[in-house]
């Protein structure tokens, strides 16, 4: 009940008169508009950054606005604490996991979905991650998708093509060669897929037609690994992982690209810039410079293997005295324009309308297709709490060790059923 009153006061309260009067007359609005950006944006397109803010000063002459760049590692903590003491920015952008944190505390401020660029057609994942009670609290900013990252030199010896198969019939194939050929080495993983790597589970659940957890017409969350549809990618995953990754198989993805990078697995599934990690000067080797590359994963249905969408969001905070034009540089920033220059720059944007075109795009091919299909955490008052308990990797570690699909799904379940309605 305590949630359900924060939203309605947040989302009832009515905007500062200085603020209605900057919806009304922006030329005459005063005051800051304090934005908070993560660092990606002050690296890689400064000068989309710059174009958005001349344009809001061009609409907003008299605000001030003030733009601080945060760092993932301690920008939760910053705004928790600037929440607490009312020194909250205006603007701040969101990892998309991040979102639901904030929409549950009523720390956000809703939007009108209708008011912004390309709105009908944003990739449906992504938009998820900002919706919540059929409220938007955030605006779809870029986005972010999982592919195959493979050493073609390694496919091209046991199967004569440095081409990632484009089925998993075919990939499957090409896999049992590599294992053929490198029978000698029994640390090489053809696909090193780790065993409690739960990102990669939850995308041959998605494939199958499985879910984690429903909204039932009761008004509660209910965990549905147990259902057939999940066990059978729950299934076909732990059988991929048994069958290819020669490595430990309870260890986790955090480093996945090591194996690779010191000569021990062909491929493994992984976000696109773990391909730099395999080749750079410290982490990796620099001598398969040339060789790794990424590709969409396939699914067993025929399709790319649905990923679990990345990317970041913005918000305008509860708190906010300038939330018009605070929505307004929102609005910039995610206008057509600003997302052609973010795909221009190889970055997914928000939406299936510019998406597309990266299908056929040789360096984007790969993200871009892995993207309609997507799939995201179950929007529910719990489940950070689910995550913390390590409910799913333990799951699979569990099956991985001779527990079955079964009594393993089951026992998930009842623990997901535990936590995920209470706000955590």
């Amino acid at each position: 009940m305590a949630l359900a009153v924060g939203l309605t006061a947040c989302s009832s309260s009515g905007s500062p008169s200085g603020d209605r009067s900057a919806a009304a007359d922006p030329k005459a609005a005063t005051g800051t508009v304090t934005v908070w950006l993560m660092d990606d944006a002050q690296k890689n397109w400064p000068d989309l950054v710059q174009r958005v803010n001349d344009e809001f000063a061009a609409k907003y002459p008299g605000v001030n606005l003030k733009l601080v760049y945060q760092g993932w590692a301690d920008k939760v903590g910053k705004l928790d604490k600037a929440l607490a003491d009312g020194s909250a920015p205006d603007v701040v952008e969101l990892g998309n996991t991040e979102t639901m944190k904030y929409v549950l505390s009523g720390a956000l401020a809703p939007v009108d979905r209708t008011t912004f660029d390309n709105s009908d057609s944003w990739i449906k994942a992504l938009a998820n991650t900002c919706t919540y009670q059929d409220k938007l609290w955030c605006v779809p900013y870029y986005a972010g998708a999982r592919v195959a990252i493979y050493n073609s030199s390694a496919f091209q010896q046991a199967t004569g093509s440095t081409e990632f198969p484009r089925t998993e019939n075919d990939l499957l194939t090409a896999l049992d060669k590599i294992s053929d050929r490198n029978r000698s080495d029994r640390t090489f993983s053809p696909l090193y897929l780790p065993g409690p790597y739960w990102y990669a589970a939850m995308s041959y659940v998605a494939a199958y037609g499985g879910s984690i957890a429903k909204f039932d017409s009761s008004g509660n969350w209910h965990g549905t690994l147990h259902d057939a549809k999940s066990q059978q990618g729950i299934g076909h995953f732990v059988d991929l992982v048994r069958k290819y990754n020669k490595g430990d198989l309870t260890q986790n993805e955090q480093d996945q690209y090591v194996a690779m990078a010191r000569g021990h697995a062909a491929s493994f599934y992984g976000n696109g810039f773990e391909a730099a990690g395999v080749t750079a000067p410290v982490t990796g080797d620099p001598g398969l410079k040339d060789a790794v590359k990424v590709a969409t994963m396939p699914g067993p249905d025929g399709k790319p293997l649905p990923t679990f969408i990345g990317g970041s969001d913005l918000a305008v905070t509860a708190e906010s005295k300038q939330v018009a034009p605070a929505t307004d540089w929102i609005r910039m920033f995610t206008s057509s324009r600003s997302e052609q220059a973010l795909a221009d720059k190889d970055i997914l944007p928000n939406n299936l309308n510019q998406l597309n075109p990266l299908k056929n795009k040789p360096t984007t091919a790969a993200a871009a297709n892995a993207v309609p299909d997507a799939w995201f955490t179950p929007l529910a008052p719990g489940w950070g709490a689910v995550e913390k308990q390590k409910i799913i990797p333990d799951m699979l570690t569990a099956i991985l060790k001779g527990k079955s699909v079964d009594q393993a799904t089951k026992d998930a379940d009842t623990a997901i059923d535990q936590l995920i309605n209470n706000p955590s």
